[in-house]
């Protein structure tokens, strides 16, 4: 099975197809043609990731999904969320982005926050939505250089480290995008 993963993220890209059994090829934007900048203007983490599989599949004709994630941080009434890529900026700078969000909590008790992300598939004429969420809090300091983005700032539940400090094998179980991904495998290698 080939699906067109809609992102041009290489990170996600190379996480998503060590998750992935062999049986499924993952086809990214470029290969497909597809270098334009997808849309993302949903007010929703769900409403981007439909709105960019939704793109794909009527402009160019394939099964595909896509995946939204944010941050959603408890004291900062759910933000960075929908603009957690850009928070700081249209640079998408991850470290703008950490200094800023490090910034806001100065002042506050609470750290509790969670990373959300939704896939969209579509598949065969139909769509579904797979989520997966990580619970944790937000470390006052950058801590690890693995991962990516908000990682060496969050520290999942249960953990002593934050995403920055683990192995990819071990956050891909754990985390956001691996349960998501989880799920999305389990529905497209049952047995139909």
């Amino acid at each position: 099975m080939k699906l067109v993963f809609a992102s041009n993220n290489k990170n996600k890209i190379l996480e998503l197809q060590n998750m992935l059994p062999e049986t499924i090829t993952i086809l990214s934007l470029e290969s497909i043609g597809c270098t334009e900048e997808i849309p993302e203007t949903a007010a929703t983490i769900e409403g981007n990731a439909i709105q960019k599989a939704n793109y794909i599949t009527k402009k160019y004709g394939y099964d595909c999904f896509a995946d939204d994630t944010g941050l959603e941080v408890d004291a900062l009434n759910g933000e960075p969320g929908v603009f957690s890529a850009r928070y700081a900026g249209e640079q998408r700078s991850a470290a703008d982005n950490m200094n800023k969000l490090l910034e806001s909590l100065l002042e506050k008790k609470n750290r509790n926050a969670q990373f959300k992300t939704v896939i969209a598939l579509n598949l065969n004429g139909t769509q579904r939505l797979f989520t997966g969420i990580a619970k944790g809090q937000i470390t006052p300091e950058k801590i690890g250089n693995q991962g990516f983005g908000y990682d060496p700032i969050f520290q999942p539940e249960g953990f002593t480290e934050t995403f920055a400090q683990l192995s990819v094998d071990l956050k891909n179980k754990i985390s956001h995008r691996g349960k998501a991904t989880q799920q999305l495998i389990k529905f497209l290698t049952a047995p139909k």
